[in-house]
């Protein structure tokens, strides 16, 4: 479970809010990636407490992350690691999931040693222990909002009789413009409209990620997105960003479908399905 507010334990805790430790910080910071398949979830965090924190590098306590969502799940932690992978077919995050930080002991842990506690203890820490498996401390909790940063945010529809074409792709200052001859070409009047235009979003991200490949100096056909430095031109931008939170390494010429496939989330697929709806609701 997620503690979200101060609780009562039989022994002093480590929480942001406790006033059993002198310095009682336990900061957890996460920074959702996600790909097709995985979820990834970078982990930051930090415990002023010395006795806590040997305990973790001695073995005599382990880290616990706890993500609520939909479902909940709990994931032990080794206390180097820096990031877990989950499989998206193991884990369904909601539009509002938090995720938190827990210590629990691994053997009986006595506190008589534990000079972090607050000068209340001093009389009788030597008769606290805590039980293996108990609780020792708690992070804050951290929330996520959604989803990350969703490729159909890039885009803007516009209705122009006047065009020469039926569709026409612009490369705004900040979002890709698709113009519109005809309302119809939009399926307004048809159920899924949104999922029936994914070929027009296709067809602006391809168009989007050939110029932030030229776009950047001393670069022919290939970007490496992990070491570049972050554009200045704000479509740019959140292609970048919008890669980042994917975990695209590097784009080319030669592989922006493979991008477009990984940064938006089964576009192709969920237009075929819908097309197939269609199909099935006409027959």
């Amino acid at each position: 479970m997620i503690y979200k507010k101060d609780a009562n334990f039989p022994y002093p805790i480590l929480t942001n809010t406790s006033s059993s430790y002198k310095n009682s910080n336990f900061i957890l910071d996460v920074q959702l990636q996600e790909n097709v398949h995985h979820y990834r979830f970078d982990i930051d965090y930090e415990i002023d407490s010395e006795f806590i924190n040997q305990l973790i590098e001695k073995g005599n306590a382990e880290l616990f992350l706890i993500i609520q969502s939909k479902d909940n799940k709990f994931y032990r932690l080794d206390n180097k690691m820096k990031y877990i992978e989950v499989p998206k077919t193991r884990i369904s995050l909601s539009n509002r999931s938090s995720i938190q930080l827990h210590i629990q002991a691994k053997v009986d842990v006595e506190f008589k040693n534990n000079n972090d506690l607050n000068d209340f203890y001093n009389e009788f820490k030597e008769e606290i222990i805590v039980p293996e498996n108990s609780l020792l401390g708690f992070s804050n909790v951290v929330l996520f909002e959604g989803s990350s940063t969703k490729p159909l945010d890039l885009f803007e529809k516009k209705l122009n009789p006047h065009l020469s074409s039926d569709i026409k792709i612009e490369l705004g200052s900040e979002t890709i413009i698709i113009h519109y001859k005809n309302e119809e070409s939009q399926f307004n009047t048809l159920p899924m409209n949104n999922t029936l235009n994914n070929p027009y979003i296709y067809m602006g991200l391809q168009k989007a990620l050939q110029r932030f490949i030229s776009n950047q100096p001393d670069e022919d056909d290939s970007v490496d997105i992990e070491q570049m430095e972050p554009p200045n031109d704000l479509l740019d931008l959140k292609l970048y960003n919008l890669m980042k939170k994917k975990m695209i390494q590097e784009l080319s010429m030669d592989t922006i479908d493979e991008v477009i496939y990984a940064i938006s989330d089964r576009i192709i697929e969920k237009y075929v399905a819908a097309v197939k709806g269609l199909s099935s609701n006409g027959s």
